[in-house]
């Protein structure tokens, strides 16, 4: 395990989070506005697959051949929105968040590869949870910050982005809980690895309580109160609230992924 492999599978999660979540987002919102969240997108894919081609020796696996895909094709509706292709905008979108998370999907199949079924379907749904729940925290808080540079947009399409993050959010809450359930569960003595239970007691448990202090309980009561904030129309406030939101969603992510790599708990 390296940082360079932490901050690969952050940045990949979230360059595609990103992407899947622009996709529902009312066109309302201007051309500026997709230009600059695709833009992000590229960018954060681009800088993950730098980590990882430092991390991997140029010895690279499918999914990131097919995050190679994804990323190019994030470029191209990055280089393309506004100027040409407009009618096919919402497909070219399409195919670059769903080659993501296709290589997402892929990632959590090739770090549990070995592992049981459980284990394996865990990983992979907790590393799309994972990329849903950024994408929606970043997503979230720029399309508030939009309402300054657009004040006559709808509030309820900020309404609408809250909704989808806080569903995300749960998907990830549930995810965890019946990682580290199964994960203690399934724990067998003659094995000689110490138990999962032992490690979230031990000094190194520190990094998962505050993966589930900052990734889950402040998410949780920051997204509640944002979705209250944004049904009185304060979308400044919620804006503030989103930028706090986001903040913690990305330690928690981080810490995740550290956790993924050092103990195989899909947290």
């Amino acid at each position: 395990m390296s940082l360079s492999t932490v901050l690969f599978f952050f940045l990949a999660h979230l360059g595609v989070g990103i992407a899947f979540t622009l996709a529902f987002v009312h066109r309302e919102a201007g051309v500026k506005f997709f230009r600059f969240n695709g833009g992000l997108a590229a960018v954060l894919l681009v800088i993950a697959l730098a980590f990882r081609f430092q991390a991997a020796n140029a010895h690279l696996s499918p999914s990131d051949i097919v995050l190679v895909l994804s990323a190019a094709i994030t470029v191209f509706y990055w280089a393309t929105i506004g100027r040409v292709f407009t009618r096919a905008r919402t497909a070219i979108l399409a195919a670059a968040a769903i080659a993501g998370l296709l290589a997402i999907a892929l990632q959590g199949l090739e770090l549990s590869s070995g592992s049981s079924t459980p284990v394996v379907a865990l990983t992979v749904l907790s590393f799309l949870t994972s990329a849903l729940m950024l994408g929606g925290a970043c997503t979230a808080m720029i399309l508030g910050h939009w309402y300054l540079v657009i004040p006559s947009m709808e509030v309820s399409y900020l309404q609408a982005i809250v909704k989808g993050h806080i569903g995300s959010m749960l998907l990830r809450m549930v995810v965890v809980a019946a990682a580290v359930w199964f994960a203690i569960a399934t724990f067998q003595a003659e094995s000689g690895l110490p138990s999962f239970r032992h490690y979230i007691f031990s000094v190194d448990g520190i990094f998962f309580w505050q993966r589930v202090l900052f990734g889950l309980a402040g998410p949780a009561v920051l997204s509640y109160l944002t979705w209250e904030t944004a049904k009185i129309r304060a979308t400044q406030s919620a804006t503030g609230i989103l930028y706090v939101d986001f903040f913690t969603v990305v330690v928690g992510e981080v810490l995740a992924k550290y956790i993924v790599l050092a103990t195989h708990v899909p947290v």
